[in-house]
């Protein structure tokens, strides 16, 4: 039995302002846990491979999968039901199954639409395992914990305790000399080495998916990853795309000790809680090769922060940058603007305190409520959405409105907030030392990631 695993075409995410196509690990993993038990299975990854629906379209008939997995967040949604709509034209016989984030907390919307089969909610892949068995032996779908289906939605599945236990995902069937960092097609590796979080952040939809237990590999595992990607991917630098890779510092402090000892000595990054770092962590981290870290800012207000769950401070934020800079680690802060009681001097004040932070790099998103977060409960059962075209929750576009701003004022703000950071003449030579011509790339990317 054909399995075609699809990462459907688009062309923007949070990632794409600091030049990063990275590998969709998610299906990744799914395609080798299928792979092993015998399934003949492909992944399009189609961003990567900069498809269109017309390209995905002749590439979907020359596999003739009998199952079309499809992976969607919010922003991808549309163009995920239009691959489902290509799908059920070409193979009409096949079995189209969405999942991903946005699937999992809309599944009774999807399951209306003809082209949509079967919804995978959770994590997928034991339950796409036993989806693709259920459909090869032609038993019923029922019994397949974790998913819905039209007429009926099954018992989740329990989520994956030992993630050890799960092989490595399936690279070789990436188009992994496609991926690159800061806009330039570099060999790079991502991971993930843990899974939930916590922390309750109103905003995060991957707590939502995976829950606030947190389960992390065992650093000797994630280190075997690691040395995989570096011996038989070439991989010159590694990303961890945990949700936050520094809880645990005895564990991080296991892994940067291992990668010394092991004679791994290429760069890698991670993202980070502001409030987990401290100075003999970041020593560490240092010595065994980390030069980037992903770090939620968010806000300058904190009550702001409060109300976000943060759990943090600002003086804590302001640690955290002063730290990074004294040990010439390269930060990426992040920030949501215009989230529920904002105002104008507020998101004002931010847009300064960032500036003032002296990061490396700045994401200056657009307060985006997900479905399954809540956030999205709070704002929906409020009636203060804006518009219903998931399109638009890609953190580019304005969805929502805060007391004293519109959402084309939004949009100005946050077009001020990227042109008065990265056009600064003192930014630009400090960043230049650093980066190199790179920073000569990116600054344009990322300005034209919200059409400046």
């Amino acid at each position: 039995m054909k399995v075609l695993l699809i990462n459907p075409p688009y062309n923007s995410s949070k990632y794409k302002f600091i030049g990063l196509v990275a590998p969709p690990l998610g299906i990744a993993y799914i395609a080798v846990v299928i792979e092993k038990k015998g399934f003949d299975v492909s992944i399009i990854d189609a961003p990567a491979l900069e498809m269109d629906h017309e390209t995905l379209k002749n590439e979907i008939s020359k596999h003739s999968p009998d199952i079309v997995a499809i992976t969607s967040v919010t922003p991808t949604i549309s163009s995920a039901l239009k691959t489902a709509e290509i799908s059920k034209e070409i193979c009409p016989d096949a079995v189209v199954v969405l999942g991903g984030y946005h699937p999992t907390f809309t599944y009774s919307q999807l399951l209306k639409l003809d082209c949509v089969d079967v919804v995978v909610r959770g994590e997928g892949e034991y339950t796409m395992l036993e989806l693709a068995e259920a459909i090869e032996a032609g038993r019923d779908l029922k019994e397949v914990q974790g998913i819905a289906c039209e007429n009926f939605t099954a018992p989740p599945r329990d989520i994956i305790e030992d993630l050890d236990t799960l092989p490595f995902p399936a690279r070789h069937l990436l188009p992994m000399d496609h991926y690159k960092v800061l806009n330039m097609k570099l060999p790079i590796g991502t991971l993930i080495s843990g899974r939930g979080c916590p922390y309750t952040c109103s905003f995060c939809a991957s707590s939502a998916m995976h829950g606030h237990k947190l389960r992390m590999r065992s650093a000797g595992n994630v280190l075997d990853e690691m040395e995989h990607l570096v011996n038989d991917h070439s991989a010159e630098m590694l990303a961890f795309m945990d949700d936050t890779f520094t809880i645990n510092k005895k564990r991080v402090h296991e892994i940067c000790d291992g990668k010394i000892e092991r004679g791994m000595d290429n760069y890698w990054g991670a993202t980070a809680r502001v409030d987990t770092l401290n100075e003999e962590l970041l020593l560490k981290m240092k010595k065994s090769g980390c030069i980037t870290l992903f770090l939620g800012v968010e806000s300058s207000d904190q009550q702001s922060l409060d109300q976000m769950n943060k759990r943090t401070t600002v003086d804590k934020i302001k640690r955290a940058f002063e730290l990074t800079r004294k040990h010439d680690i390269r930060t990426v802060a992040s920030v949501a603007l215009g989230m529920p009681g904002d105002t104008r001097k507020s998101i004002e004040r931010t847009i300064k305190f960032v500036r003032n932070l002296n990061p490396s790099y700045a994401i200056f998103s657009l307060a985006t409520p997900y479905p399954g977060t809540d956030f999205y409960m709070k704002v929906a059962g409020r009636d203060l959405l804006k518009t219903d075209d998931w399109s638009k929750y890609n953190l580019l576009s304005p969805v929502l409105e805060t007391v004293d701003c519109s959402r084309e004022e939004l949009k100005k703000l946050q077009k001020k907030a990227f042109r008065q950071f990265y056009l600064r003449p003192r930014y630009i030579v400090q960043q230049t030392i650093m980066d190199g011509p790179i920073l000569l790339k990116t600054i344009p990317a990322i300005l034209k990631s919200v059409k400046m």
